[in-house]
């Protein structure tokens, strides 16, 4: 499984705007300067981040960007998910025809494989990806 790059995108431009927790807001340019994304790239990422509840929009002298809930509630799954809708694996799921559905034994064991992607997915909170590391 490979996410979307706007799904990758997705989860730095999150992870750089858990880093302002605490300090105040922060725009979607100053989120652009900091990742190396481009602003019209990171203002579409914004607008789905927005519209899932994940950031908050300010208006006004002194707005900005915020999180819209708490960075260790937040995790990769929801951010995700926000950018490519519920995590599947495979089209069969979600009605798509499939060459092969009439005598698939598999298809009644995705919901598992995908809970179990989605899980896996979730349990890295946002803090976590936002917390700085040291590189070796």
């Amino acid at each position: 499984m490979r996410l979307s790059n706007l799904a990758d995108y997705a989860v730095v431009t999150m992870s750089h705007a858990a880093r302002h927790c605490g300090g105040g807001r922060v725009s979607a340019a100053e989120l652009a300067a900091e990742t190396g994304l481009p602003v019209p790239t990171v203002q579409k990422v914004v607008s789905k981040l927005t519209a899932a509840g994940l950031l908050r929009s300010v208006r006004g002298a002194g707005g900005g960007l915020q999180l819209a809930r708490p960075a260790a509630a937040i995790n990769v799954a929801d951010i995700v998910e926000a950018v490519e809708g519920p995590i599947a694996l495979t089209a069969c799921i979600d009605g798509t025809d499939c060459a092969v559905d009439h005598n698939c034994t598999v298809k009644p064991h995705w919901p598992l494989i995908n809970n179990a992607m989605r899980g896996a997915l979730a349990g890295i909170p946002l803090t976590q990806l936002a917390a700085e590391k040291e590189l070796a």
